[in-house]
């Protein structure tokens, strides 16, 4: 229950910065501004090359961040007219986030051994990091199944992505292939979801136009995921 707490307390948090420290768009007052105005908006204020460095350094670790919500975002926004933000920069300081947050868990693995490894992932503090032993084992089955080059595939499978340096370190790959192989897939991976942002904003005019109906939507998944989370919970812990 611990971990749903958290992530309740995060979306509390997430929707008072927005709110908070946005700035309104001149066309518009800050009341007439939807929930997704107002998200685009904070990234607006917020978004710089240190920011998407250290949160793709997050996304490649053990922190439970999505890569989903640091590139395409930060694309958007650089491809306005203002925009201080460049999209291949972007592409850039994100792979070296990826590297940083990759090489972490190269090392920590080799350094602390396998027992260890598996009992943190177990462990409450683990838990809340969305960590555990069933997924730690998935990623290395898969670096096992597929060698080195799983650290260039891995960066493209869902829980895997994030693990994937895990085994790596835990069989001590020779250092520079994992950073060659992991830079190669974290970079492709990031053009992927540099595309998404390049393909949102041509379609601009449309999320502004249905933005309120959109901003419905996303907060009723929300709190449907939310919801999910929750029962998945109590009946886990009744069982």
């Amino acid at each position: 229950m611990a971990k749903k707490l958290l992530i309740i307390t995060l979306i509390f948090i997430s929707i008072f910065k927005v709110n908070a420290t946005s700035k309104p768009d001149p066309s518009s007052t800050v009341d007439s501004l939807s929930f997704i105005q107002h998200i685009e908006n904070w990234y607006r204020n917020n978004t710089n090359y240190f920011s998407i460095t250290a949160l793709m350094a997050c996304e490649s670790s053990i922190l439970p961040v999505p890569s989903e919500m640091v590139i395409p975002p930060a694309v958007y926004v650089a491809l306005e007219p203002d925009s201080h933000l460049n999209i291949f920069l972007i592409i850039f300081f994100g792979t070296i986030g990826a590297l940083i947050g990759a090489s972490f868990n190269y090392m920590m693995s080799r350094w602390l051994g396998r027992f260890v490894v598996y009992k943190f992932a177990d462990s409450k503090v683990g838990k809340l990091f969305l960590l555990s032993s069933q997924k730690v084992q998935k990623a290395e089955t898969f670096f096992n199944d597929h060698g080195k080059t799983s650290t260039f595939v891995g960066r493209f499978i869902p829980v895997v992505r994030h693990l994937i340096s895990i085994p790596a370190g835990l069989s001590k790959m020779n250092y520079l292939n994992f950073l060659i192989y992991t830079a190669l897939g974290a970079g492709l991976w990031n053009c992927a979801l540099a595309l998404l942002g390049y393909i949102a904003n041509e379609n601009r005019d449309m999320i502004n136009t249905y933005s309120h109906e959109l901003s419905v939507v996303f907060i009723g998944v929300g709190f449907i995921l939310l919801f999910w989370l929750i029962i998945k919970s109590i009946r886990k812990k009744n069982k």
